[in-house]
């Protein structure tokens, strides 16, 4: 339920911040392009009037009074006249002010690398001025300092509208995914609570059952039908307890039943107890044990994520092979691994695995009297805990792996 709460967050968050982000965008986009247009387009006038005016080509070291008193009202635009080695020889300021030194300088810099007749607009986020030759003969150029504040202040103002849009958008997506997934929390709870009600109700009549069928006296007639009574009896009670112990992992733990224990000495326990079991299926129990590895944990649930990590990699472990369980610690986080050799688990199967009810064997695990909900517990008990399990199976070892946070 908290998968599907954060995947649903998440595409309506995303969806959403798509639409913004491309917003601000294409805002900032549409920006740059009236600024650049407009420069382009008063270099290109400029241009058309320089080459437009014959007397020009007859000027020698003073500007024509035409271009003197032609006035650009947009942007700043100086006009430079140039020798024959691009030494400047004359200037005019088109905004009716004089041209600075720090204009000139920047004109003469520019002359160092400039080579054709093209208009030159660099980055206006980053650049003061755009240039362009005229002929060989003129410079014009364009001071757009004023063009890169201004888009540079869109842009700032862009990115605070996106940061309080997305403030904004994470405060909806939440309320929305509220919303959308209430009724499913509504059935998944049902679900639950019709789970646990049914299995305690069922849970004293049957017992009823069983001692009633210990009372009954075998015979040669009844024998076989006693045998599957009791059979399947055992098989439904084993049922139920695996639903009430499900029920009960998914109600959580309550703070006041964490104590400080030691782990090293729960896992060595429950090995122990196992080894009987592994033999019988010839399969070794490997230990790798840090000693005295103490954890804040609910011993009954611990014990019983062991006895789960542990029966369910005897379950499918290949004969005459062996089981590593080691406990370790890793930057203060307890390390917990269980590994098995035997049949790999497929990548897609890898997730579903700690879903109630999941089978990957089916024919198998009903046969063993298996009901899909070991693992879906041991995930709710390493949740309960603040922890996370997870499950490789590659080269044909299967690896259960559940690590504790530090705190």
């Amino acid at each position: 339920m908290h998968d599907l709460k954060i995947k649903t967050f998440s595409i309506i968050f995303g969806i959403i911040s798509l639409f913004l982000v491309s917003f601000t965008i294409l805002f900032n986009v549409r920006m740059y392009q009236m600024e650049s247009k407009g420069i382009f387009n008063s270099i290109t006038r400029m241009k058309s009037f320089i080459e437009g005016e014959k007397s020009l080509a007859e000027i020698n070291f003073e500007m024509n009074e035409d271009l003197k008193n032609k006035m650009v009202i947009d942007y700043e635009i100086y006009t430079f006249l140039l020798d024959g080695r691009n030494n400047i020889i004359a200037k005019v300021n088109h905004s009716g002010s004089t041209v600075n030194n720090r204009v000139v300088l920047k004109a003469e810099a520019t002359l160092k690398h400039l080579k054709d007749n093209k208009i030159h607009i660099k980055c206006l986020y980053f650049n003061d001025y755009a240039y362009s030759l005229v002929n060989n003969r003129f410079l014009v150029m364009v001071h757009v300092k004023n063009a890169k504040e201004r888009l540079q202040m869109a842009l700032i103002l862009s990115l605070l509208f996106v940061l309080l849009g997305e403030m904004l958008i994470y405060f909806i997506a939440k309320k929305i995914t509220e919303w959308l997934i209430k009724p499913v929390i509504e059935s998944f709870n049902n679900q639950k609570e019709f789970i646990a009600n049914a299995s305690h109700e069922l849970k004293t009549p049957l017992a009823v059952m069983i001692a009633s069928i210990d009372c009954l006296t075998p015979s040669k007639k009844n024998e076989k039908w006693i045998h599957n009574l009791k059979s399947e009896s055992e098989k439904m009670s084993h049922l139920i307890t695996r639903l009430l112990d499900l029920s009960k992992s998914e109600n959580g733990i309550q703070k006041e039943d964490f104590h400080n224990n030691n782990l090293s000495k729960i896992i060595e326990k429950r090995a122990l107890i196992f080894e009987s079991l592994a033999y019988e299926k010839n399969v070794l129990i490997d230990l790798d044990i840090m000693p005295d590895i103490n954890l804040v944990c609910n011993l009954e649930s611990m014990d019983e994520l062991i006895t789960i990590l542990i029966d369910n990699a005897i379950c499918h472990s290949e004969k005459n092979s062996s089981i590593l369980v080691k406990l370790s610690k890793e930057n203060k986080n307890v390390i917990i691994e269980v590994r098995n050799k035997g049949k790999e688990i497929a990548k897609e199967e890898q997730e579903k695995i700690f879903e109630r009810f999941y089978r990957g064997d089916k024919a198998r695990t009903h046969k063993e009297n298996r009901y899909g909900l070991g693992l879906a517990i041991a995930k709710n008990i390493v949740e309960s805990h603040k922890g996370s399990i997870t499950v490789s199976s590659k080269n044909g070892f299967t690896t259960f792996k559940v690590v504790f946070k530090k705190h």
